[in-house]
């Protein structure tokens, strides 16, 4: 599957004339320089439910930048070696297309709710070209999937860096979090949006502002990591002389996957909240998707590896996995308050994640719910999805609450395992759709 994710995002590089790459200014001015106009982004009075473009990708950021960033990066390292970091960064270069394709897509084919906003995702321009039972599938891998990524991985990772830290049951993580969570996701996408807005910015910063200081008191070890890095990424030998079994496929497979996990490009989730955006460019929502990629890889989850490489707390073999790993690098440079301090971020990082996910998986259960109607019914149009009390929509956000309960509990490699199954289930009929819409992508590009 990370095969297929590569080649899937060199593809549509590759057609695109690294587009990523040469319009990396625009991309900038078009989404976060766009954040210093006050013309409203959309015109028409049906949009008046919806959250705003930053508000879609502060959602999609939310769900992404996660413990995949903290925990994710560090597992990538102790099971690829330092060389995992390099085709990590590969991923997020030609997964910023495939998010961008795929978001422009969720835009461009999103319906319009009945009671005002929008509503969307892959399971939608399957629709289009008629890929029905692709659709069918593809949601209800999305709905498991929410359960795994961000759910399990998410409390999972929290509660063990509050219990390595402070020493907090994990039990009684896991019910705070869940009680928490309850009090936005039962606010649906509006409730979510107001939040990770202010959420997301804040706990990015922290998280910089942080890795700035452990780098500038581990200056030193900056350069042989980067070195480290370039060298296990094609020649693992000659960095640890093949300790822990390391080679180059071990290095491309976890730092694909684990890249993958952090940015989600490709696996059609994040187009899920783009498309609820309040604009009237696929192809500007196209650029907060490429965004998200840059600012979740390239920046936060380099500066978690160069933290754990620079500190030189990382040992082939070693026993110290996941969160815990970073939080000793922190540790070694900044004493306790590290430690304490990376454990909020975690516990930040996997907050936010939950809600985003919660509404992926809702979205994709209210989806099946109308289609399972409108073949009950024999309706030969579409039929509007249910208008949201008691339904299934409130049913799933309470089981995905629930289920944050026992996810604690769980072992770290059995979560991790099952979270990237269902990420490599999830991405094929959307990559599949992706690449046989790819003449629209382009034809948008081109527009630009």
């Amino acid at each position: 599957m990370w095969v297929v994710l590569l080649l899937a995002g060199l593809w549509f590089t590759l057609r695109s004339g690294f587009w990523q790459v040469f319009y990396i200014g625009r991309i900038f001015r078009e989404t976060l320089g766009s954040l210093r106009r006050t013309a409203p982004p959309l015109s028409q009075p049906e949009a008046s439910k919806g959250v705003t473009p930053f508000q879609a990708m502060s959602t999609a950021l939310a769900s992404t930048v996660g413990t995949g960033n903290i925990a994710g990066v560090a597992t990538a390292i102790v099971a690829g070696g330092p060389g995992a970091i390099f085709w990590m960064w590969v991923s997020a270069l030609l997964g910023m297309m495939t998010k961008y394709a795929e978001v422009f897509l969720a835009v461009k084919h999103r319906k319009k709710a009945p009671g005002g906003g929008f509503y969307g995702g892959p399971m939608y321009y399957m629709e289009a070209i008629g890929w029905k039972i692709p659709a069918v599938i593809f949601a209800m891998l999305c709905m498991t999937s929410a359960l795994g990524v961000g759910n399990l991985t998410q409390i999972n990772t929290l509660a063990d860096a509050a219990y390595t830290v402070f020493h907090v049951p994990k039990m009684a993580t896991a019910v705070v979090t869940a009680s928490l969570a309850a009090l936005v996701v039962l606010g649906g996408i509006r409730s979510v949006g107001a939040v990770t807005e202010k959420l997301v910015p804040f706990m990015s910063v922290l998280y910089i502002g942080l890795s700035a200081a452990v780098l500038i008191i581990c200056r030193d070890g900056i350069l042989p990591a980067f070195q480290i890095i370039v060298a296990g990424a094609f020649t693992p030998q000659a960095a640890f002389g093949g300790a822990a079994g390391y080679t180059v496929f071990r290095a491309m497979r976890y730092g694909v996957s684990r890249g993958v996990f952090t940015n989600e490009a490709g696996l059609g989730s994040a187009p899920i909240a783009h498309a609820c955006a309040d604009t009237d460019s696929p192809e500007r929502q196209g650029m907060w998707g490429a965004l998200e990629v840059f600012i979740d890889t390239i920046v936060l989850c380099t500066l978690t590896a160069l933290v754990i490489l620079a500190a030189g707390v990382f040992t082939p073999g070693g026993e110290l996995d996941g969160a815990a790993l970073t939080v000793a690098a922190f540790e070694h440079a900044l004493g306790p308050f590290g430690a304490g301090a990376v454990a909020v971020c975690t516990a930040l990082f996997a907050f936010a994640t939950i809600p985003g996910w919660c509404f992926y998986g809702e979205q994709c259960c209210l989806y099946l719910s109308r289609s399972f109607r409108a073949r009950r019914l024999g309706a030969k149009s579409e039929v509007s999805p249910p208008d949201g009390r008691w339904n299934s929509s409130i049913l799933y956000r309470a089981a995905f609450i629930v289920l944050l309960l026992p996810g604690a509990a769980l072992r770290l490699e059995t979560v991790w395992h099952f979270a990237d199954v269902m990420n490599a289930l999830m991405a094929l009929p959307n990559l599949a759709a992706l690449l046989v819409m790819s003449r629209q992508v382009f034809a948008g590009l081109r527009e630009l």
